[in-house]
């Protein structure tokens, strides 16, 4: 175990998760997620795509904290205080996405046993995901990943 895999031992244990911000890449978006909520709390680990790295890693604390006061986030229903004054929504990422996505909790849960929502946030014009009139690069920046790679209207 090198220092890095002691820092998040250290942060799971300290804070109650560990958050891994990816830079963007020439294929993908940034995106930040947790590792440790799932092993603490036996509820979902998160992830944010396509947000900047301190917003997303305030929204990956949020959800924590918020949890860890009682609360609890369901796929398919809206909730506010994320991300401003817009609402969001979560949904379940699929296992197919971890290895490309999730490599640190892979590591963490020693395999895919572990389960992750996504946060899916609209566009400061209110557009979401399942919308029609969004922008190639709204598509871009908020791949969707679950086991379709789409959503219907929630």
């Amino acid at each position: 175990m090198d220092a890095k895999d002691q820092k998040a031992l250290d942060d799971i244990e300290e804070f109650g998760c560990h958050v891994i911000n990816v830079m963007e890449g020439e294929e993908e978006p940034q995106f930040t997620y947790s590792i440790g909520i799932n092993q603490k709390q036996d509820k979902a680990d998160l992830i944010v795509v396509g947000l900047k790295r301190e917003l997303a890693h305030s929204i990956v604390n949020n959800y924590k904290d918020r949890m860890l006061a009682g609360e609890s986030f369901e796929t398919g229903k809206f909730y506010s205080d994320f991300l401003g004054d817009f609402d969001v929504c979560f949904i379940e990422v699929d296992k197919s996405h971890y290895k490309e996505y999730l490599g640190w909790g892979l590591w963490l849960n020693d395999g895919d046993n572990f389960k992750v929502l996504q946060l899916v946030w609209p566009t400061t014009d209110g557009i979401w995901p399942w919308d029609s009139g969004k922008s190639d690069y709204y598509k871009w920046a908020q791949p969707i990943l679950n086991k379709s790679g789409e959503l219907s209207k929630i």
